[in-house]
């Protein structure tokens, strides 16, 4: 049935014909995208017309009007009806009964309605006080009844925004960045809001509203593409839902992507963010334009032909030379009038370097005429070329702009060609901040400042931009990006040996991050894996130099003083290594005489013994000062504001060996909600001529909420659990029960594996689950039933993952056997899916 047809339908049956010609529409599965919109539009304009026909017989003097998103044609399964019953200031009783005999079959069939009642006087005023109202009147569009009455708001209200423009601008760029700042960008959201964060559906009437002010105007080569999307997927996901909604949320993006065609959800995501990035960067633009037009406005006549005359002499410069073809103008990088692009292919990067260096932004017209002319780099690069790309990496901040201007008009897929497989992909892990490409970006700004620490700046810089661009291929990111960076290495022409290095930058850039939190560093196999992996001094300076980078550029999660301290660890020892230095071969480092001595009261006390410490660099040799079975705490704030950040809490317990230590103090510490970020037991032999030996476990804890707990209170519930009077299951279950976790979407299944070869004395095994409360303790209790005992604990949490690892050895200390040890990840494994 064509539109008309259902048009018709629905005028001939009232409510009931329209809501079930509305039905059918939606439900045919041919038609989408901007046909139904417009046929859904026409449907509710023949009904709506139909009502206001049936309520009153006057044409002249009142009208229906549809502003907004209706009044543009653009409605949505879900949308709301915005109307506005428009009248000459005839009698307010009539007035109002007939906007009840509109207003009310709308309600009853559901829909929901932004409805007003005004005059054209009444309405230039609310939209002179409300921008929102402006807007919306912008897109009036006439339904029935007086046309030259609509006509006349028309044409007034779109007057009013012309000769308003100075302030009104200015007062939609705010709303537009306030907004930003509260709903983020649709770009890089894994649930974003389709229409109110960055890039969505409100910056891009924004710039309809900007090119109607006939200030400016926005770019429009894939705006109006861009923004077809984005109504698409808007569409998708009202049906999937059966609500009026925007966000996009996880659990819904499987049935959009299928709804529109797409593989699966990381095509609907790159899809969108591909257009939030369009929308963006016009904005971007438009938001410049509006600036410079409004502060060349705003120059009196005078002034401005003396700034354009001479002064003393001497012509006022109006573009100031950046470099080689390369000039500011208008605070913006533009091409010079010299500027060959056909004759120089380094040209498009040294202006991407020129405008980074001088915090500017590479003007749009420059990026598409470097574009459309240039020619492309021969391979290798010549140096120059090399040189510029360090160069704009190394800006810091500024480089963002001026690549996504670059982006824009497909000027790095053309440098980089294995850039494209990257471009606005998302990462389905809340610790990432970013899409691929862009933390790439983000990664090489935070290694800009590094660049003083490093002996090869360039290295760092390429590496930082590499590091991840393997994640367009499948398998391992990092062996695939090995192969990817010697690829580019080569073809922006590093020698074989740079090439070599960039090459194990790629390849190892997580390596001393999940070495320094995941394994034993008193373990020399630990250190020597790592040195025989990096080669060289230069090469470890660098990789510590991006990981960190990287890290930072991830996320907050991502990175700490504590993470730090650990990798900074990792690091001395592996120099120490390729060094040369002689290295321990003992697994574990003899006790202090504070150990020896909180051992010894345990062991005359048959209980526990706690001492805390905060800790605000990597722990030295010494312990602390000589407790009781119950040291005071440290206070809630263990440093000044001007002081170092701590790491944390240093917490040591020694206790006299038994069953069941880790599972009741990790249980103890879950009780008192604080957080385990590394753990290590061992047992202590006593001094000579005492029998027997003690359990000591160094730990490091955090709060999860305000401050520690008293150590008093921590060493009564730990000796209760030793003893079995504490059932720490049931208290951990009874806290889940009065403050339940909110569901959200299912999280992946746990993990469970055994490293290779990861010590010579011990079995290591990997945890990879959702981290909840209380999962130590759960692990414990799995490790203490299989039998095993646990030499150390490293613990970390990214996001909403913990990652553990565990070192096991058998009651005597040697490591398990391959079957076994298979056999306790499988028990493990189990323990937590259930």
């Amino acid at each position: 049935m064509t539109s008309t047809g259902v048009t018709d339908e629905a005028e001939d049956s009232g409510p009931g014909g329209y809501a079930a010609a509305r039905l059918r529409l939606l439900t045919e599965g041919a038609r989408s995208g901007p046909p139904r919109r417009r046929a859904l539009a026409e449907l509710t304009d023949g009904w709506l017309a139909g009502l206001f026909g049936a309520a009153t017989e006057e044409h002249t003097g009142i009208s229906l009007v549809a502003v907004g998103g209706y009044g543009r044609g653009e409605l949505s399964p879900r949308s709301d009806l915005d109307l506005l019953l428009l009248h000459d200031g005839r009698d307010d009783k009539a007035v109002a009964a007939l906007a009840d005999r509109l207003w009310y079959p709308v309600w009853d069939l559901g829909i929901d309605l932004d409805h007003s009642v005004r005059t054209p006087q009444q309405a230039r005023k609310t939209a002179g006080q409300d921008l929102k109202v402006h807007l919306g009147l912008l897109d009036a569009r006439h339904l029935a009844g007086d046309l030259g009455l609509t006509a006349s708001l028309r044409t007034a209200v779109l007057a009013d925004w012309r000769n308003q423009a100075p302030k009104r601008l200015p007062e939609l760029r705010d709303l537009c960045a306030e907004r930003a700042e509260r709903q983020g960008e649709l770009q890089f959201l894994l649930e974003p809001d389709l229409k109110e964060a960055r890039g969505g559906l409100r910056d891009a009437t924004a710039l309809r509203a900007v090119a109607a002010s006939w200030l400016a105007d926005a770019p429009r080569e894939g705006l109006a593409e861009a923004r077809r999307h984005l109504l698409d997927v808007r569409d998708a996901l009202h049906l999937a839902t059966g609500r009026a909604t925007d966000r996009l949320a996880l659990q819904e993006q499987d049935q959009v992507a299928a709804e529109l065609g797409l593989l699966d959800a990381d095509a609907l995501l790159r899809q969108v963010y591909e257009a939030a990035r369009v929308i963006s960067y016009a904005g971007d633009v438009t938001w410049r334009e509006v600036g410079r037009v409004l502060r060349s406005r705003s120059v009196r006549p005078r002034l401005r032909a003396m700034m354009n005359g001479r002064n003393g002499g001497k012509p006022v410069a109006e573009r100031s030379p950046l470099a080689e073809g390369v000039v500011e103008q208008d605070g913006e990088a533009v091409l010079a009038r010299t500027a060959r692009p056909e004759r120089d292919p380094v040209l498009p990067l040294r202006a991407a370097a020129a405008a980074a260096q001088a915090g500017l932004p590479l003007s749009r017209h420059a990026v598409r005429r470097l574009a459309t002319t240039a020619r492309p780099l021969p391979t290798p690069w010549p140096a120059e070329a090399r040189e510029q790309l360090v160069t704009l990496l190394g800006s810091g901040r500024p480089t963002v702009q001026v690549w996504e201007a670059l982006e824009a008009e497909g000027l790095v897929t053309r440098l980089l060609p294995d850039w494209e497989r990257v471009r606005c992909r998302p990462q389905r892990n809340a610790v990432h901040l970013w899409t691929v490409d862009r933390h790439l970006i983000e990664t090489a700004v935070r290694a800009a400042g590094f660049t003083r620490r490093v002996h090869r700046p360039d290295l760092l810089l390429i590496a930082a931009l590499l590091h991840d661009i393997g994640k367009g291929w499948p398998g391992d990111h990092s062996v695939a990006g090995e192969t990817i960076a010697r690829d580019v290495a080569a073809r922006i022409g590093f020698d074989g040996a740079d090439t070599a290095v960039l090459a194990t930058l790629v390849r190892h850039h997580l390596l001393l991050v999940e070495t320094a939190t995941r394994r034993d560093l008193d373990d020399p196999a630990t250190v020597r894996a790592v040195a025989q992996a990096v080669g060289t001094e230069h090469t470890l300076e660098l990789l510590h130099a991006l990981t960190e980078a990287d890290a930072l550029a991830t996320g907050p999660a991502a990175w700490s003083s504590w993470r730090g301290s650990l990798v900074a660890d990792l690091v001395k020892r592996v120099s120490g290594v390729l060094a040369g230095e002689p290295q321990p071969e003992a697994e574990t480092a003899a006790p202090t005489a504070e150990q020896e001595r909180l051992a010894v009261e345990a062991f005359r006390t048959g209980g526990p013994v706690l001492a805390l410490r905060a800790q605000t660099e990597p722990p030295a040799d010494s312990a602390p000062a000589p407790s009781s079975p119950a040291s005071p705490s440290p206070p809630s704030s263990p440093s000044s504001a001007d002081g170092p950040e701590p790491l944390g809490v240093e917490l040591l317990i020694a206790v006299p060996d038994q069953a069941g230590v880790l599972p009741a103090v990790a249980g103890v510490l879950a009780m008192h909600r604080l957080t385990v970020r590394t753990a290590e037991l061992r047992s202590v032999p006593l001094p000579d001529g005492v029998e027997g030996s003690v359990l000591l476990l160094d730990w490091r804890v955090a709060a999860q909420y305000g401050s520690l707990p008293q150590a008093a209170r921590l060493r009564a519930d730990l000796v209760r659990a030793l003893d079995g009077t504490l059932d720490i299951a049931a208290r951990l279950a009874e806290r889940d029960a009065a403050h339940p976790r909110r569901r959200g979407v299912e999280p992946p299944p746990p993990r469970v594996t055994v490293a290779p070869a990861a010590s010579r004395l011990a079995t290591v095994i990997e945890v990879r689950a959702q981290d909840a409360p209380g999962l130590l303790f759960r692990l414990g209790r799995a490790l203490e039933a299989a039998g095993v005992r646990v030499r150390s604990a490293h613990v970390s949490t990214l996001g909403a993952n913990a990652v553990d690892a565990f070192y096991v050895t058998r009651g005597e200390g040697t490591p398990l056997p391959g079957d076994e040890a298979a056999s306790v990840a499988r028990g493990l494994e189990e323990s937590l899916r259930t």
